[in-house]
Order: structure tokens, then C-alpha cells, then sequence
């Protein structure tokens, strides 16, 4: 009888397990990524990724949320690469807004197995974020009041027009008092890496996104030939369809072996 007490025990162990282990131990077998690190943009914070945390967490995945302290470029590829050390292996690196740009100058980070661009900005090695903007529409109801520091926030006025308005009101008000400014010198700063030169690309496109024209985020995805989604969203497209986010982040992380430079 005692013989067969250490093979219940193994047998009651595993029954415990939550879906969640058991997906990660198939990721590993299989060779899938199984981490992810969220970057957010400028004039948020980490918060907003919350339900696509929840929603890669509950699939399996080991997530980690960087927090930009959105003070210069340096500082938040720093803030990246802080996260990145500490992956126990290859991870997607998903960036939102301004965290493209971040994504792209940390991308290339030796535990980055892929980059997803969630309605984001993706310079090349020698550009500046501000150059992106070249040759494309404005964008009336993004409207940036900066500061006497040079430090930049939405309009209040503007902000649900501009960045999330297929949210509620009592949402629009919290993401709008809780804003995070952003050094304005970041957007003129020269990028040293472009990471989707060695690295392959997913983007999700919002095409309601009044931060953006259209088509400077479709030139910038096909650029750097990304595997393009698109969805009926805002700016905020990561808090209001979390679950396409989630999906074309899963997607990458199925993918980037096969598709890796």
C-alpha cells in the first residue's frame, strides 16, 4: 500500500493544476513563446493593459507590463530592458502608441522572439518618432497642450474625441485625469536600432484612431511588413478590444519561429 502513496500524490498534483500551467507546459513543449511584455504609450500609464493582461494570463502566458516613466527616450528603453532581463526566456514585446518606438529602439534585446505593434509608432535606425508624422493628415482632435517644461498632455476638452471615444464617460474621465505626460524632446530623439529589421512584426490597427492618420499607420506597418489586423477602434484599442490585442499577440507568439528573420 505505501508503494502507491507517492504515485497518488503525483496523480493529485497534477489533477490541481489550472489550465493555465497545463497551456504553459504545452507552450514549452512546443517551443511557443510564452512571454509577453506590454509597453504602454505616452499620456497613460501600465494600467490600461489590464484586460489584455487578464485575457493572455487566463491562455497561459507569463506577462509582464513595463511602466514608461515617459521622460525620455533612454529612460523607457531602459524601463523595457529592465523587464526584458528578467524573461526565463524568449518573450513578445507588444507596444502601444509611443511604446512602438520604444519597442523598436529595445527590440533588439537577445530574449525578443517578436514585435507587435498596437496602433503604435515604428521608426527606422536614424529617424525620429516626430518624422513619422511627414507627409500624412493632421489630426484635429488629438490635440497636445505642452507645458512650460516641454512636458505634453491631451487636451481635456479633446481627450475622448481624440483618444477613446467608443469608451464610457466614467472611463474617458479616469484615463483623462490620470494622465501621464510625456517629455515632448522624446518624439525628436534618434532611434539607434530598428528591432523589425531582425525581428518579425504583427500590428493591430485601430481604424477609428483620431491619433494617427490612417494611412501613416498602415505605411508604417507595411514598412516594416508586418502581419497587419485591423479593428473598428479608438486609440485606446487596448482597453476596448482587448481580445483582438490578445489574439494577434498569441498569434506572434505561435509564429515568431516561423517567421523569424
Amino acid at each position: 500500500m505505501f508503494k502507491l502513496i507517492p504515485a497518488l500524490l503525483a496523480a493529485a498534483l497534477a489533477a490541481s493544476l489550472s489550465p493555465a500551467a497545463h497551456a504553459t507546459d504545452a507552450a514549452r513543449d512546443s517551443g511557443q513563446v510564452k512571454n509577453v511584455v506590454l509597453v504602454h504609450g505616452a499620456f497613460a500609464d501600465g494600467s490600461g493593459w489590464r484586460p489584455v493582461y487578464d485575457d493572455l494570463t487566463a491562455r497561459g502566458y507569463r506577462v509582464s507590463i513595463v511602466q514608461n516613466p515617459l521622460t525620455s527616450l533612454a529612460d523607457d528603453v531602459a524601463a523595457t530592458r529592465r523587464l526584458l532581463d528578467r524573461q526565463d526566456g524568449p518573450a513578445i514585446l507588444v507596444g502601444h502608441s509611443w511604446g512602438g518606438t520604444v519597442i523598436t529602439e529595445a527590440g533588439v534585446h537577445d530574449k525578443v522572439a517578436g514585435l507587435v505593434y498596437v496602433s503604435a509608432l515604428a521608426p527606422d535606425a536614424g529617424e525620429t518618432t516626430a518624422q513619422q508624422y511627414t507627409g500624412f493628415a493632421p489630426t484635429p482632435e488629438f490635440v497636445i497642450e505642452t507645458s512650460a517644461d516641454g512636458y505634453g498632455f491631451i487636451s481635456p476638452a479633446k481627450f475622448k474625441a481624440g483618444f477613446a471615444h467608443d469608451t464610457t464617460d466614467a472611463d474617458v474621465a479616469f484615463l483623462r485625469d490620470s494622465q501621464v505626460p510625456i517629455n515632448m524632446s522624446a518624439f525628436g530623439t534618434v532611434l539607434t536600432n530598428a528591432a523589425w529589421r531582425s525581428k518579425p512584426s504583427w500590428a493591430v490597427i485601430a481604424t477609428e484612431d483620431k491619433a494617427f492618420d490612417q494611412a501613416m499607420l498602415i505605411h508604417m506597418a507595411e514598412r516594416i511588413e508586418a502581419r497587419i489586423t485591423r479593428v473598428s477602434a479608438s486609440h485606446a484599442v487596448f482597453m476596448t478590444q482587448p481580445k483582438v490585442v490578445a489574439d494577434t499577440i498569441d498569434r506572434a507568439a505561435r509564429e515568431a519561429t516561423q517567421y523569424a528573420k
